[in-house]
């Protein structure tokens, strides 16, 4: 999402930005010593070490939360990220490489999850278990079935577990979708979701692992492999540990859709097809992805592509404008009875009505934050308050969404349209698809039945 995009809109719109409709506020206790969220980080590649601890720091004084511990199986991201954590607060977190020596710290209170997919379900578990609340990055789980198991776990122990689509805490998008849900463009009839992104395929490149880096413990759940850069550098796009582009762009924009148009269920018509189609590379998720679905009782469409290299944008986003970024253009569409409402990117929407497309409300916040601090201030609320109902993307409202994309992907691989149960979360007499609901794990990092 592009800074260009919003600037497009704020020119095409020429229409002033509307109140924004604010995250809830929670009363906090008052800031004293022994009141301190204690926070530990886990996985500090650019997202954990540069977002997480990034947000965390510039809410330390605010939230009286402080970073008290990092850990990543790779020891040089480690104490890279210790290092800078230092420079920026005067004291050093602790450091792991197995977080499951993290989490028997009983003076950590919670910890946040910036690994990569296929570790996500297992963690979030296991902190839920060790009485810690939980901040996890999109999507929270590799299949179905983790989703299912996360949600159990944060309500057996009780735990404030939030997921990592940020835009759900955003204050310019929740006042678009608060106007959405009021009718502004009507009945929505069709929703579409978009992210054509540049991207490089990428190759293997087996050896050894480098020094520091414990390979077994990033493996993890995942079966067994020879070290692999590619892996390491790449893995959203490779099956075994990421979900492709649909999982891990596709679920913010597939989460506003599910937010806006309220569907707080499965699909139960499901259907993609598509395939690596740019590059001769070992990468295993398709590079262009078609995915559309329809929910039980709604006349209504849900679609959404991704689009790999060169290619035009899509709706006005990134046409207009000869500065606009053409690389990355992503942003979802929905079209109504009276109009249609577009948000570009993590801090704005448009609305054009009727056959002119006559400009309607919108809002923008300059310089399009990804709102990391405002989700990560909701999650520390949270854990003050602990009402779940206080989060703006709780840990169920994330297992809907990724789910959505586990659901486009078992349709690309099985290359057949599929029928979903969404009360039993499975497929309707199709076991071949049933089994991509889950994965094999290699013990002892088992999603367990019973958590």
């Amino acid at each position: 999402m592009r800074v260009s995009n919003r600037r497009r809109f704020l020119a095409a719109s020429g229409v002033a930005a509307a109140s924004a409709v604010a995250v809830p506020a929670v009363a906090s206790r008052s800031a004293s010593a022994n009141d301190r969220i204690r926070v530990a980080v886990i996985g500090l590649g650019g997202r954990g070490r540069v977002s997480h601890c990034g947000a965390l720091i510039e809410l330390a004084k605010e939230q009286n939360v402080e970073i008290a511990a990092l850990c990543d199986c790779d020891e040089n991201r480690t104490a890279q990220a210790a290092a800078e954590v230092q420079q920026r607060t005067g004291k050093r977190p602790a450091t792991f490489f197995d977080e499951r020596k993290l989490l028997d710290d009983k003076s950590i209170d919670a910890v946040s999850l910036a690994t990569p997919n296929h570790w996500h379900a297992l963690e979030t578990i296991w902190a839920c278990q060790a009485g810690k609340d939980v901040y996890v990055e999109k999507p929270g789980s590799h299949n179905i079935f983790e989703g299912r198991k996360m949600v159990e776990a944060a309500r057996k122990y009780g735990r404030i577990v939030q997921h990592g689509t940020q835009c759900r805490s955003s204050p310019k998008i929740r006042e678009g979708i608060e106007r959405l849900h009021q009718g502004v463009i009507g009945r929505v009839y069709l929703a579409r979701g978009i992210a054509f992104k540049r991207r490089a395929g990428g190759r293997n490149e087996f050896g050894p692992p480098p020094p520091g880096m414990h390979w077994d413990l990033w493996l993890g759940p995942a079966p067994l492999a020879p070290y692999n850069k590619l892996a390491v550098y790449r893995w959203r796009f490779l099956k075994e540990y990421g979900n492709g582009e649909i999982g891990d762009q596709g679920v913010h924009q597939l989460d506003i859709i599910r937010w806006g148009l309220k569907l707080d269920t499965h699909p139960t018509q499901v259907q993609s097809m598509g395939g690596n189609l740019v590059h001769d590379d070992n990468e295993d998720t398709p590079t262009n992805q078609v995915f559309a679905c329809k929910f039980a009782g709604r006349r209504l469409l849900v679609t959404f592509e991704t689009r790999n290299w060169y290619t035009n944008s899509e709706a006005g986003m990134g046409i207009e404008y000869p500065f606009v970024d053409h690389q990355n253009v992503v942003g979802v569409i929905f079209l109504g009875t009276e109009g249609y409402m577009i948000i570009p990117d993590y801090s704005s929407y448009y609305v054009f009505l009727g056959p002119n497309r006559k400009p309607g409300p919108s809002a923008s916040v300059p310089g399009n934050p990804m709102m990391d601090t405002d989700h990560f201030r909701n999650w520390l609320q949270a854990v003050r308050s602990r009402n779940p109902k206080h989060l703006t993307a709780e840990i169920e409202e994330g297992h809907y969404s990724s789910a959505l994309c586990h659901l486009a992907n078992i349709a690309y691989r099985t290359g057949r349209t599929l029928t979903f149960d969404p009360q039993r979360e499975r497929f309707v007499n199709d076991p071949e698809a049933d089994k991509l609901l889950t994965r094999p794990y290699r013990p002892p990092f088992i999603v367990p039945d019973q958590v």
